[in-house]
């Protein structure tokens, strides 16, 4: 595969130094920690081995990856890893692509709460489906799901979100039989919006009332 001229990595190397320094203070050290990850990823600083061929002799230098979760080198390999090994969890149906994502506001309070807001946004969107399939006026089933959490947008701010992968259909009550949603329509969108700002809603008025949550800056007055 040809290399990229231009990666984040080179952005990060020529420019990041500066832009530390410019915003010393706002920068947390799991974010310096990301950074310099990146900037060390397949270079002389993480070390390496060799290869060479034994009857040319020629040589090749590989450098060992840093494996950081952020790192967009790193995550290639193992995205397709993980879909590999998803492929035999498969049923063969059709399959729904689900988002549940938290406004600027809210997202603000996670940013300072990662722990209790990232659970609750996992409850709350996973009880919302499973509650909206199990109603006989949308689909009536019980459903399985696979959900994965994003913490960072396409921006590479801070935006949380869960991805759902969802089965269109579920088993019956009684475990007897599958039922499967309509063609091209798993459940209706505004209901299951309505639900999920319910649910998290008072998730997290709970988490407040029971003083699970930090707040710092502009949010002090919560």
């Amino acid at each position: 595969m040809a290399r990229p001229k231009l990666e984040i990595a080179d952005i990060f190397r020529a420019h990041g130094p500066a832009w530390r320094q410019a915003n010393a203070g706002h920068v947390s050290l799991s974010q310096l920690k990301v950074m310099s990850a990146i900037e060390a990823c397949r270079t002389e600083a993480l070390g390496g081995h060799v290869a060479a061929c034994a009857k040319c002799g020629h040589q090749h230098i590989a450098y060992n990856s840093c494996k950081n979760r952020h790192c967009p080198k790193c995550q290639g390999p193992a995205a397709r890893d993980w879909m590999a090994a998803r492929i035999d969890d498969l049923l063969p149906v059709e399959y729904f692509h689900v988002v549940f994502t938290l406004p600027a506001e809210i997202a603000q309070i996670a940013y300072w709460n990662k722990e209790a807001v990232y659970g609750l946004l996992f409850r709350a969107s996973a009880e919302t489906l499973t509650t909206i399939a199990a109603d006989p006026r949308h689909l009536g089933a019980r459903i399985g799901m696979t959900s994965v959490l994003h913490s960072w947008g396409s921006a590479l701010t801070h935006h949380p979100h869960v991805h759902f992968i969802v089965p269109g259909g579920g088993l019956s009550p009684d475990g007897t039989r599958w039922i499967a949603c309509r063609p091209g329509f798993f459940l209706p969108v505004r209901v299951l919006s309505r639900l999920f700002r319910r649910v998290f809603i008072e998730g997290l008025l709970a988490l407040h009332r029971a003083r699970d949550l930090v707040f710092f800056g502009d949010l002090a007055g919560l």
